[in-house]
């Protein structure tokens, strides 16, 4: 088997890359994304940036060691994480105020992004220093680019309340928007999720659930919204999960459902020329309209 880009044999992926030229201020957090499994979706700035801090904020220092090993990075850490994030900012800032370079990193992913890094960063720029953004791995992104979603807009919304009566609330109220949305979750809470979802959505709306994404067990699994509890009992919880919610199918423009439902059978029983016609003088809806719109349903039904 040929070796992938042979060009590349000898030669130093960082000198190609440029960055030993680029600027990177003193004085500066930098919040730099890491991978979210796979080890080799680290960037090359990013691992510069982190060979070249004064020190790593880490959510979790034994996580971050793992990946510094690896790529033999030696930079000294400390633990900034959720509930120190005001006294680590501070400490953040005593050492910008020095000239030091500081990386902030989470377990996995982009800091702030459902992590810990957003209070640190507002506490940083508040206090008059650069934070800048090195950009990495976010698992919103990845799974979407991999779920068909055909939804031109999306609400990330993350983790919703472990709490049953809130997540359910909170489902409800993403569900009845009608736009595409986007869920975290636990193993240990993934079949609860699903089995609540199934119950806010139209039974045959799109959902995509990933799991163990980039890693050995990747999968993308395409249910529909009735069919997600049977999914989650058949299927033993491993790894963190995404789950993609499409957007809801479009009811017909100007018409409720009660009218949709009788404009349908008029349809059938008459050309759709007379019918439009029929449904817009009961209805209101301009022609046009009515006659798309029973353009639309004949097309689902046949």
């Amino acid at each position: 088997m040929a070796q992938p880009l042979e060009s590349w044999k000898g030669r130093d992926l960082f000198d190609i890359s440029g960055v030993g030229g680029q600027a990177f201020p003193e004085g500066a957090l930098y919040i730099v994304g890491l991978p979210i499994g796979n080890s080799a979706d680290i960037t090359i700035r990013a691992l510069w940036v982190l060979a070249l801090a004064d020190f790593i904020a880490a959510e979790d220092t034994r996580q971050t060691q793992k990946i510094l090993m690896k790529y033999g990075i030696t930079t000294p850490e400390i633990s900034v994480r959720e509930f120190n994030e005001v006294t680590g900012a501070q400490r953040i800032i005593d050492s910008l105020r020095e000239g030091r370079r500081v990386a902030l990193v989470t377990d996995a992913g982009t800091p702030a992004v459902s992590d810990p890094g957003a209070l640190v960063a507002r506490i940083v720029l508040d206090a008059g220093f650069r934070v800048i953004p090195i950009p990495g791995a976010s698992a919103v992104i990845t799974a979407l680019s991999g779920s068909g979603l055909q939804a031109k807009t999306f609400t990330f919304v993350g983790f919703v309340p472990p709490q049953a009566k809130a997540r359910k609330e909170a489902l409800q109220h993403y569900a009845r928007r009608g736009d595409a949305f986007v869920l975290y979750e636990a193993p240990h809470r993934i079949t609860d999720l699903l089995k609540d979802l199934a119950e806010c959505l139209e039974p045959q709306r799109r959902v995509v659930v990933a799991r163990e994404i980039t890693k050995k067990f990747e999968s993308f699994a395409t249910v529909p919204a009735s069919g997600l509890a049977a999914w989650a009992q058949e299927h033993e919880p491993r790894g963190e999960y995404v789950v993609l919610v499409d957007q809801a199918e479009k009811k017909p423009e100007g018409l409720d459902e009660r009218s949709v439902a009788w404009a349908a059978a008029i349809a059938e029983a008459l050309p759709l020329s007379k019918a439009a016609a029929i449904v817009s003088k009961v209805t209101g809806v301009a022609r046009e309209q009515a006659y798309k719109t029973l353009c639309e349903l004949k097309q689902k039904r046949d």
